[in-house]
């Protein structure tokens, strides 16, 4: 897959030009699939994913001009026939993946099968907004480690990138995501990580990372401790 890992969606011209270059076509020309899950596991977790798929949420991803959009929900793919869903996903030029908890949606990735199909999506995109985009790294840090069950218990994620992320770097009304923070957070990791405003994104495309951004972020390798550690 393609991946764009945002912090809070489609927030600049720089990131929607990046989606754009990703699809190979207009996004009017293009298939989206929403997936809400990870919301499901934070308080008033309904009310947000209404907004998310209704395009009012604080992070620009459904409301874009899709020429289609459906709604994937991971949580009831295990209780129908996979041919019911798994045709939708392929035939899909995106896949808009909300935030939320990174671990329970790393569970029902997993669960639902849709772990089995990413690796033949080629083409298709994958757009992360926070939690959606933190389940890509091989960790989330203990700082993302929010305990909503099913959880494995520690804070290994899918790995199919190398680094991690730090979302929502110095928002004005999340305290705990400051610079200072994001230091701490990095130095336990056993893998690079980057803190990201949300004006950032990260594209990666066969395996080449780059960094999208209008606004501030940072890349922090392991400390030598660190990587041992892990």
């Amino acid at each position: 897959m393609k991946l764009l890992l945002t912090s809070a969606g489609i927030k600049n011209r720089s990131i929607r030009d990046a989606l754009v270059e990703l699809l190979g076509k207009p996004i009017a020309e293009s298939n989206a699939l929403c997936i809400p899950t990870a919301i499901y596991a934070v308080p008033g977790g309904a009310g947000f994913a209404w907004k998310l798929i209704s395009g009012r949420a604080a992070s620009p991803l459904c409301e874009l001009g899709w020429k289609s959009l459906g709604v994937l929900e991971l949580t009831a793919l295990p209780s129908i026939a996979t041919e019911h869903w798994t045709a939708a996903v392929e035939e899909s030029d995106a896949l808009l993946v909300g935030g939320g908890d990174p671990l329970y949606l790393c569970h029902w990735i997993q669960q639902s099968g849709l772990a089995d199909l990413l690796p033949s999506l080629h083409e298709a995109v994958w757009v992360g907004v926070s939690g959606g985009s933190l389940v890509m790294g091989p960790s989330v840090g203990e700082d993302f480690v929010y305990g909503s069950p099913p959880t494995t218990g520690d804070d290994r994620a899918l790995g199919l990138v190398d680094f991690a992320m730090f979302p929502h770097l110095d928002h004005d009304a999340m305290p705990d995501h400051s610079m200072a923070n994001a230091e701490r957070w990095a130095a336990r990791l056993p893998v690079p990580g980057y803190a990201m405003d949300d004006e950032t994104a990260i594209k990666v495309v066969g395996g080449t990372v780059e960094v999208v951004s209008e606004g501030h972020w940072e890349l922090f390798n392991p400390s030598p401790k660190a990587r041992e550690a892990g």
